[in-house]
């Protein structure tokens, strides 16, 4: 099986503002094609450093691809020094300085000069077109190996990989194509997922898994390698199944799909609705629903009532609940839901209170504990967590278990 690297190159990539993210999806077409790429490198704009990654690349791995410096400017050195690693020289090509100028002036600019440095190509280099910036590809196979130069920027980089390169990537693939599944599941920690299931996916020889925990989850990868994509896909539907039977309700989709489209679907088949009122996590339930198209069928309503005040005058928790108990408690909760789903006439309200920190924290509650509530107009009931994290972590658990929550009630029956 084929190996790859991909290095990414600009300074910008190793400052703490601006994450590199071409190398993920690259992977993931590398990986479908067959190709293990088994290297990553983030590069800053030094010439030296690059020629030495790219030489050291090409005589570990068959495929090298490069993103990012293929602009005018100074920085921009990935074209030069491609060449010198490959021990090639640069070539001029007249054309592409007349499909710039031309570009330009339907632009209404002149070309700055400047820009007359992306008409020089790696001497024996296929060009790869690019129709979405100034920017062309380059595709070099000597020694049997191939080294793909692309752009940096994603609207970019991918059409061209996809349009250019892809196909050829497969014929070096030998045919051999990798099919993948993610299974999310909820509820459960990493270790105890895979005591779990580690007898079933250890039956599978020709199966790789991984187990990864994410923010609120845990992820289940499958990949398959075969000549036979129907019969990859055969083996992953029989994992996947005997998995989520083995997990039952904690497996939240065995097709990658995320909790809020899960929620979202299940609400949508069966015609009803959902409310949702938040003070912890700040809006961000309604977020991550309404980030799924098509959520206005189902999604009614948010409040964030993050004050007593607000909680009272928006969704109607009485003053005794808050006087009693608290903002951080069950009853709160239950009152929150209730108060959301009756205000918008909602088949469904769910609810967040708890203490995100980093302070308010006590003996009795400390930080990381979070009420949800729920109503469905004939039962309302609360549950309650201590996650732990910092703050962002505690937020976004929260929104987790929240939609977690509603999901296995509707799983379990729900209102109808």
């Amino acid at each position: 099986m084929p190996s790859a690297e991909i290095v990414a190159v600009g300074s910008e990539l190793l400052t703490p503002l601006k994450a590199e993210t071409n190398s993920l999806w690259l992977t993931g077409e590398l990986n479908s094609a067959g190709v293990d790429v088994l290297l990553k490198t983030v590069v800053g704009d030094d010439e030296a450093r690059l020629e030495e990654a790219l030489r050291d690349a090409l005589k570990r791995s068959d495929i090298v691809v490069t993103t990012g410096g293929l602009g005018p400017t100074e920085d921009d050195i990935t074209r030069p020094v491609a060449a010198r690693a490959v021990d090639r020289e640069l070539k001029y090509h007249e054309e592409l300085e007349a499909e710039l100028r031309e570009r330009f002036k339907r632009w209404g600019r002149e070309m700055p000069e400047i820009n007359k440095r992306q008409a020089f190509v790696v001497e024996g280099a296929e060009i790869l077109p690019n129709p979405n910036g100034s920017a062309v590809g380059m595709l070099l196979e000597f020694d049997r190996k191939l080294l793909v130069v692309l752009p940096g920027p994603p609207r970019e980089m991918r059409p061209m990989y996809r349009d250019h390169v892809a196909e050829r990537i497969k014929r070096l693939g030998g045919g051999t194509i990798a099919v993948r599944r993610l299974l999310r599941v909820s509820g459960m920690g990493e270790s105890a997922v895979d005591e779990a299931i580690a007898p079933i996916y250890r039956s599978y020889a020709d199966v790789e898994t991984s187990i990864l925990f994410t923010r609120a989850e845990v992820e289940v990868h499958l990949a398959a390698r075969s000549n036979d994509p129907a019969a990859a896909e055969a083996i992953l539907d029989e994992l996947s199944e005997r998995i989520a039977e083995k997990l039952g309700l904690a497996v939240i989709s065995t097709n990658g799909e995320s909790i809020e489209e899960i929620v979202g679907r299940m609400l949508s088949e069966r015609g009803e609705t959902l409310a949702v009122a938040e003070s912890c996590t700040g809006g961000l339930i309604g977020m991550r629903l309404t980030e799924v198209p098509g959520s206005s069928r189902y999604f009614v309503e948010g409040a964030i009532t993050y004050s007593n005040d607000a909680k009272k005058s928006a969704l109607g928790v009485p003053e005794a609940v808050l006087s009693d108990h608290g903002a951080v408690s069950a009853e709160t909760a239950e009152a929150m839901a209730r108060g959301i789903r009756e205000r918008a006439n909602a088949f469904y309200g769910i609810s967040v209170t708890g203490i995100a920190g980093p302070d308010g924290g006590s003996a009795e509650k400390p930080i990381g504990t979070v009420f949800i509530g729920y109503s469905d107009g004939v039962e309302t009931h609360s549950v309650r967590f201590v996650f732990p994290g910092d703050r962002e972590l505690v937020r976004w658990r929260s929104s987790q278990a929240a939609l977690d929550y509603l999901r296995r009630r509707l799983l379990k029956g729900g209102r109808r």
